[in-house]
């Protein structure tokens, strides 16, 4: 704004009623899609799938479809079929328009607001078909029911003609399909990532007890893929599935199901050898990152179940204190699923369960349950039991290494490990952190930093692997006790993102296979004990070039073998190039290693993200490849092999 317009603002004439921008129709979700559908990014254009999905998945829910079939068409044109009721198709009086229309063009209209239509329902409560549509380039529509298939388009969420018969089939044949293309103008891609949909349609599949979903991807003649989904065990097949590459303490994935005060509640659970707790929570099939009154309710039922059955079989000793949830968790993994008439969620993003009656209803069906169970099976209450008891035991020495920690560096009197090269500017904002693997390399870049800003913590070798530690033990190591003094945030139950003293924390290893595995045992150590800095975007990984091509006195850096190839088909190839392949960091000096890799003027950072909707997923990834079973990584290799570049291998 310039001085003249702050000088002179808008009088009181000029703004009036006209000045209030009204949005017609769907023209506000086409002007705000960020608060539709979160973004405009991948992660957006997914979500209309899942909201198209959602609508046909609360069919299921009513006891109407068994069915959904997923196809990723050429063009990138998502069709979405189901074998529901079909969408009404009668006049709608308050409108005077048919359902369908009402459905597709009208915010907040639907079978999802008491009318009797649906008991439960996930989705944007009734607003995704509409938006869908409305953030599509076109959208076809065809029912199937009363012995006919009609027929609707829309174009960018336009009415393009009149909702008409097509053909006649018999009335036994009942469904909605729809088809849909995103718009190039609103969404940043609209390329559709099969890995993405294929992970969400699983977890639907496991959460919907018996029903078939299909997934089809029709792009590449010579590639077709398709998956099919179907789980009759529900969620205990998820537990089965989140735990294959664990070892399970016992054989059994317990299972508590029922109804109280009009909440239908299912939990399933199994412990493992691990040393981390993976609980899931979900609300009409909507996940529920942050939790909630369900959650709360599950972990109250477990503490005060396995603590009165410990003490009344005398596995936990008169002089021993209480067992916490959190050692009763200990390596355990869960689901715990609720259907709600009318949830209520604590913000916009449906992150968190509110309902009262959730908690008590799942404390309720657990405790009771779990107790019957536990009577019933006491081979498995002592195995979860002994578990317990030794995660007591660790905990109390992870709190006294801790504590020991703690007076060493308040005697010293510093708090900041003395490996680490410290940047000047105390503005978090403005600085960022060097995780560097070595002394060689963390020498060349302590003298190519910018002081001002950039920090350098060397690191000795490999880190330990915490997918295979308890916490005493992490606690005890030197490297991670360097990392998480240097960051200021402490860890687990004391991490606290406002003591954050570095908003980019740069993982910068070499190039080959063992600078991926020094990279990956670092995300595994942050995931685990500080997801809060993934999530929020202030991890990143540091690209070292690959190449080094000098030629006629000019140098060029290739961050890949296709960039090499491009320079070289540039530059010409001949014997006058000189080419240089990087083993690691410490063979650049620090001009190389500040012009290619630390200047923030020209360097190449990835920010590490997380699909928090995909939780589960991302838990199981880091299992597989940091756990110990062999077979579930070897496949897991095998079938991401392709998307492995430049490994110096």
């Amino acid at each position: 704004m310039s001085t003249e317009e702050l000088n002179n603002p808008v009088s009181e004439e000029e703004y009036g009623a006209d000045q209030i921008q009204i949005l017609k129709g769907l023209e506000a979700v086409r002007k705000r899609p960020g608060m539709y559908i979160g973004s405009t990014s991948e992660r957006g254009l997914h979500h209309l799938v899942y909201e198209i999905v959602d609508n046909a998945v609360d069919e299921a829910l009513a006891g109407f479809c068994n069915t959904i079939k997923v196809t990723i068409q050429k063009g990138d044109i998502i069709v979405v079929e189901d074998n529901g009721r079909g969408i009404p198709v009668g006049i709608n009086h308050d409108s005077g328009k048919t359902a369908v229309e009402v459905v597709f063009t009208i915010l907040h209209a639907g079978g999802k607001f008491g009318g009797g239509g649906y008991k439960v329902s996930g989705g944007l409560h009734g607003v995704g078909a509409s938006v869908v549509n409305a953030l599509s380039e076109w959208l076809e529509v065809e029912i199937s029911r009363d012995g006919h298939v009609y027929k609707q388009r829309y174009e960018r969420g336009n009415v393009c003609n009149e909702l008409k018969i097509v053909q006649d089939i018999d009335e036994s044949v009942t469904g909605t399909k729809v088809t849909f293309k995103p718009d190039a103008e609103i969404f940043e891609t609209v390329i559709f990532d099969f890995d993405t949909l294929k992970t969400r349609l699983r977890e639907t599949a496991f959460l919907t007890k018996g029903i078939r979903i299909e997934l089809y991807d029709l792009r590449d003649d010579e590639h077709l893929r398709e998956r099919v989904f179907h789980y009759e065990g529900g969620i205990k097949e998820f537990v089965t599935y989140l735990n294959r590459s664990k070892s399970a303490l016992y054989d059994d994935v317990l299972y508590f199901e029922g109804t109280k005060d009009g909440v239908y509640v299912e939990v399933a659970m199994q412990h493992n050898d691990s040393y981390t707790e993976s609980i899931y929570s979900f609300v009409n099939n909507i996940n529920t990152p942050e939790g909630g009154t369900q959650l709360t309710g599950l972990k109250n039922a477990l503490t005060k179940t396995f603590n009165d059955y410990g003490r009344e079989q005398k596995l936990l000793k008169e002089s021993e204190p209480n067992l916490s949830g959190e050692d009763i968790r200990e390596g355990l993994t869960a689901i715990v699923s609720v259907k709600i008439e009318d949830p209520q969620f604590e913000g916009q993003t449906k992150q968190k369960l509110g309902n009262s009656e959730a908690r008590g209803a799942v404390e309720n069906i657990v405790t009771e349950q779990l107790t019957y169970y536990l009577e019933q099976n006491p081979n498995v209450g002592k195995i979860i039991c002994e578990k317990s008891v030794l995660a007591q035991r660790a905990r109390e020495a992870a709190r006294k290494a801790k504590e020991l920690t703690r007076r060493k560096t308040a005697l010293e009197g510093s708090s900041l490990p003395g490996k680490l090269a410290d940047c000047s500017d105390k503005n978090p904002e403005n600085c960022e952190i060097y995780i560097v693997e070595g002394d060689s390399a963390g020498g060349s870049a302590k003298t190519a930093r910018s002081r001002a800003t950039q920090a350098i913590l060397p690191l000795r070798g490999k880190i330990l692997n915490v997918e295979k530690a308890r916490l005493d033990r992490i606690y005890g190591n030197a490297e991670i006790k360097a990392m998480i003094t240097a960051f200021g945030t402490g860890i687990h139950d004391d991490f606290d993102i406002t003591k954050l003293r570095y908003h980019k924390i740069i993982i910068m290893t070499d190039a080959d296979v063992d600078g991926a595995h020094i990279a990956t045992l670092m995300l595994t150590f942050i995931y685990r004990f500080m997801p809060e800095l993934i999530k929020q975007g202030y991890v990143y990984l540091a690209q070292p070039p690959l190449y080094k091509l000098e030629k006629n006195k000019k140098t060029w850096y290739a961050y890949s073998d296709d960039e090499l190839d491009k320079i070289l088909s540039e530059v010409g190839r001949d014997q006058n190039n000189r080419i240089q392949r990087y083993k690691g960091l410490g063979e650049m000096d620090a001009d190389q290693l500040w012009e290619t890799t630390m200047d923030p003027e020209k360097r190449i950072l990835l920010k590490v993200c997380m699909d928090e909707t995909a939780e589960s997923e991302v838990d199981l990834t880091f299992t597989t490849l940091m756990g110990d079973k062999v077979e579930p990584r070897r496949e897991f290799i095998e079938e991401n092999a392709r998307f492995v570049k430049n490994l110096d291998i």
